[in-house]
């Protein structure tokens, strides 16, 4: 069984279509040790929302981590992962619509919302995955 993250990234740096487009990327420059952590806890098959930062705000994509985690050959302190897209979002889930729903109370996107790299758990995965479709 998988577990779920969330990833985040700045779209006029790298979109989702850029990662579509490359087929696959190694994740790396995350600095903040929280998300270094959850990185370090990713493994291979897990899998992961894209979530755009900036003008966007919200979640545009499934990815899945390809991965075990290891040190980035340019600074062994630091820890990356290498994803591969799944699919784009029937339509993004913005982070309004996310904080408008109190079963969202905990997530650390709606708590923690410069944190980078979270878990999400089960019930918020399928229920993100829901309201793309609605």
């Amino acid at each position: 069984m998988p577990n779920y993250w969330l990833l985040k990234t700045e779209p006029s740096t790298y979109s989702y279509a850029d990662l579509v487009k490359e087929k696959k990327t190694v994740w790396n420059g995350v600095m903040n040790p929280v998300a270094l952590r959850n990185i370090g806890l990713m493994k291979k098959g897990d899998l992961a929302f894209i979530y755009h930062t900036g003008d966007e705000k919200a979640v545009v994509g499934l990815a899945e981590i390809i991965s075990d985690p290891y040190p980035d050959p340019k600074d062994k302190s630091l820890t990356i992962i290498d994803v591969k897209p799944r699919m784009k979002l029937q339509r993004p889930v913005t982070l309004a619509e996310i904080k408008a729903e109190k079963m969202f109370k905990d997530f650390l996107l709606v708590r923690i919302s410069r944190l980078s790299v979270m878990p999400v758990t089960k019930i918020w995965w399928d229920a993100i995955n829901q309201m793309a479709m609605e």
